[in-house]
């Protein structure tokens, strides 16, 4: 039975749980899940076969998937020094507690710089976790300098290196 059936049983007799805003997730939609974090780039056909249902079936929980919100997209994951930007670092920024009120602002407004990959708002000591990716360490301190430290907004950051990033195989299979 497809997640877009209008003639669905109940959660409690479809082996479905519910998650989030009211998406219920079955055994074959995680299996879905697991199967496109593995890759993204299946095909449909592939995936079904994978996941044990006809290809139609797969289509419309895909589909249904991503109109829910539980899909978010599809990327490309870009290796950052191929493309020159070499040096990743975790920036660790404490905002003045005035600016405390603007935490999601400043976070959309790093996540714009080119550097940026993500951005993380915390709950503990730091206010952000921002993941950049750059050329060089003069690149690197010029970021920290020209859109973190010297903010006003900013009353500390604290920056460590990337040596490796280990992909997690993700969270799907919950």
């Amino acid at each position: 039975m497809s997640a877009t059936d209008s003639t669905s049983s109940p959660l409690a007799d479809t082996g479905r749980t519910t998650f989030g805003a009211g998406t219920a997730l079955d055994d074959i939609d995680r299996d879905i899940l697991r199967e496109l974090e593995r890759d993204g780039r299946i095909s449909n056909k592939d995936l079904a076969t994978l996941v044990g249902v006809a290809p139609s079936t797969c289509h419309a929980r895909v589909r249904a998937l991503r109109e829910s919100g539980v899909l978010r997209g599809f990327h490309a994951q870009v290796d950052p020094e191929a493309v020159g930007r070499g040096l990743q670092a975790m920036i660790a920024v404490r905002l003045q507690a005035a600016a405390r009120s603007r935490l999601s602002e400043v976070a959309h407004r790093l996540a714009q710089r080119p550097e940026v990959r993500d951005v993380y708002l915390l709950a503990g000591v730091d206010d952000v976790l921002v993941h950049v990716a750059v050329r060089d360490s003069p690149e690197l301190r010029r970021f920290v300098l020209e859109h973190l430290s010297t903010r006003p907004e900013v009353a500390h950051t604290q920056t460590s290196l990337v040596f490796e990033h280990v992909h997690a195989p993700g969270t799907a299979a919950l």
